[in-house]
Order: structure tokens, then C-alpha cells, then sequence
């Protein structure tokens, strides 16, 4: 499963011109549901959204805060063209996409927990395989520092993120070579998005 979620200050959602839902201050989330996906994803998917710390905190610090701590609103769209990919061209390929029906089950699992994991009455829904019009005001900028001047919050989340199979960077020696010495490489990432 994957997710696409941005800070928003207002987010709707609307079908053949009629308003269908929309929402205040808090996250608008694209969701994705893959072929392979399962009730674990939609469930694991459902809490990380709402856990993800966007906001700055009451002390003023920057990402200490969630949807939940600011009390804020949520609008979920289904969007299986998150899956799409261009490997073969410029065409895009949705097989990665779970068909319709397991798609519109599992989506529904995901919008249901985030309703139970939450406040039902402050999460917000389209319309499951309808051409929406969605209408959003992104929440920023972020604030200006030496690592990230940014007019809009958004985050993508994979359940199944790709496997980097060399994560050194080194070319792989010939079979017979010995290979001396240590590899350090540091990734840094905000923990308040790791929890």
C-alpha cells in the first residue's frame, strides 16, 4: 500500500460538480492499494497517517506534532494511479494496482481504521473509483533553515518499500578478491517520523 499524504489548510473533494466532502486544517491522504496488499497493510497504513508528525509543537519545535495532537481534519482519496510505473516506456502501467474490488475492500479497511483509530465525525471520504475533482490549500512554508526551504508538506509512505540491494554503493568485488576495511554510510531522518 501506498500512501501520498500532505499538510493542508482546507481540502475537498468534489464529483460530477457536487460537493462531496471536505475538510479544515489537517491531512489530505492518497491511498493506494496494491495487488499484494493485504488487511495488514490497511491496518499498519491506517495508524502510521495518523501518527506522522507534521506540525510544530506547543514549545514552538518543528515535526513534534500529528492530525490527532492538533486536532485537525483528514480526507482520504483513493488514488490506484500511485502505483503506476514507466519501466517499460512512457506509458504508464497499473499492475501493480490491486483490482477494483480488492481495492475498494482494502480501501475501505484503511478508512475505516483511521475512522476507529481516531474521531469518525473528523475524517472524511470521496468516492471509490469516481472521477473526483480534489481541491486543496497546502499548509506552509515549513520555515526557512539551512535544510529544507519548502511552500508545502508532503509525504509519501510505502507498506513495501523497494529493496536497495547494494546499500554501499560499492561495485561488488570479482570472485577471488579480498576486501579489506570498513563501510560507514548515514542516513539521517527525523525519529519523530520513524515512530
Amino acid at each position: 500500500m501506498k500512501t501520498v499524504i500532505q499538510r493542508v489548510k482546507s481540502a475537498s473533494v468534489t464529483v460530477d460538480g457536487q460537493l462531496i466532502s471536505t475538510i479544515g486544517k489537517g491531512l489530505l491522504i492518497f491511498a493506494a492499494i496494491g495487488k499484494d496488499d493485504t488487511q495488514k497493510e490497511a491496518e499498519s497504513m491506517a495508524s502510521k497517517v495518523l501518527k506522522v508528525k507534521l506540525w510544530d509543537g506547543e514549545d514552538g519545535k518543528k515535526w513534534k506534532s500529528n492530525v490527532q495532537d492538533i486536532e485537525g481534519d483528514v480526507l482520504c482519496v483513493s488514488q490506484f494511479t500511485l502505483l503506476a510505473s514507466t519501466k517499460k516506456g512512457n506509458k504508464p502501467d497499473f499492475h501493480k494496482s490491486a483490482p477494483p474490488a480488492k481495492g475498494k475492500e482494502l480501501y475501505d479497511s484503511f478508512i475505516g481504521q483511521v475512522r476507529a483509530l481516531y474521531r469518525a465525525e473528523r475524517v472524511k471520504d470521496g468516492v471509490f473509483g469516481a472521477m473526483m475533482d480534489v481541491g486543496l490549500v497546502n499548509d506552509g512554508p515549513v520555515g526557512v533553515d539551512f535544510r529544507c526551504v519548502d511552500e508545502a508538506v508532503t509525504i509519501e509512505i510505502d507498506s513495501n518499500p523497494p529493496v536497495d540491494k547494494n546499500p554501499s554503493g560499492l561495485q561488488p568485488p570479482e570472485e577471488g578478491d579480498t576486501i579489506k576495511g570498513h563501510v560507514h554510510k548515514t542516513f539521517e531522518l527525523p525519529a519523530s517520523l520513524m515512530e
